[in-house]
């Protein structure tokens, strides 16, 4: 595989498991010394010598609440103190809750706002501060940010809002040599597709052409944060198979 993220240095949020792990691993297998920032200890166990597997010359992982800025400033610091630089942040990191609107409390939104969009602006805000002109941001959205299905207000609109968010900072990433794009995953086979109760209860169907691998996404996300995108910013990449063109 070619070598894009040599001497490079990459940050995966929710980076052991799921489309974070497949980010991870792919952009090891290119060269990438790479951070796995995630909640779980004992995903990140499991996930690093998985990295240092596919590739990596150097990994690090990093116990990180995204929704507290504090952790995330931590994670940056040790990052640049194991490595010296930052040249990529992967904001992936996200949770997602089922529940009737009527039902939802404050407290829920902000817990779902808080990961989902504060999370992806506190690693954004640290890129800005720390990178270097050449760096790159990609960050994770949904499809839920176009078309959406019932039970999951605050994450449709926290993905929503995460488009908007990208597209200020390609503005002001612009001129700091920093870019910043965004990936719209559709229905890929990880656990928060399969837990989805709108697909159990058959609210929501799918055929298995429409369901990618995490592979698939993160291909994409690797393209992005490579210099062979190096004209693209502030890009909407959906990666669905094509299903939002049916919904």
């Amino acid at each position: 595989m070619e070598a894009r993220f040599t001497d490079k240095v990459a940050i995966v949020t929710g980076g052991a498991s799921g489309i974070g792990l497949a980010t991870a691993k792919r952009l090891a297998a290119e060269g990438a010394r790479v951070v796995i920032a995630d909640y779980s200890q004992a995903n990140l166990d499991a996930a690093t010598p998985e990295v240092h597997a596919a590739g990596a010359p150097d990994v690090l992982a990093v116990l990180c609440n995204v929704a507290d800025e504090a952790q995330v400033e931590a994670c940056v610091a040790a990052t640049l103190a194991r490595f010296g630089r930052l040249d990529v942040v992967v904001n992936n990191a996200g949770f997602m809750q089922f529940k009737a609107l009527e039902e939802l409390t404050g407290a829920d939104w902000l817990r779902i706002l808080n990961v989902d969009l504060l999370g992806a602006f506190y690693f954004t805000k640290q890129g800005f501060l720390h990178m270097q002109p050449g760096g790159a941001i990609v960050n994770v959205a949904s499809i839920h940010a176009v078309e959406t299905s019932p039970l999951v207000a605050p994450y449709a609109a926290a993905k929503a809002a995460m488009l908007s968010l990208t597209r200020s900072s390609s503005l002001e990433g612009k001129p700091k040599g920093i870019r910043t794009n965004v990936i719209l995953p559709g229905a890929i086979d990880t656990p928060m597709l399969w837990e989805n109760p709108n697909i159990k209860s058959g609210v929501e169907t799918l055929d298995k052409a429409d369901v990618g691998q995490a592979e698939d996404v993160a291909a994409a996300i690797a393209y992005l944060a490579s210099d062979d995108a190096r004209f693209v910013q502030g890009a909407e990449v959906r990666v669905d198979g094509g299903r939002l063109n049916r919904l």
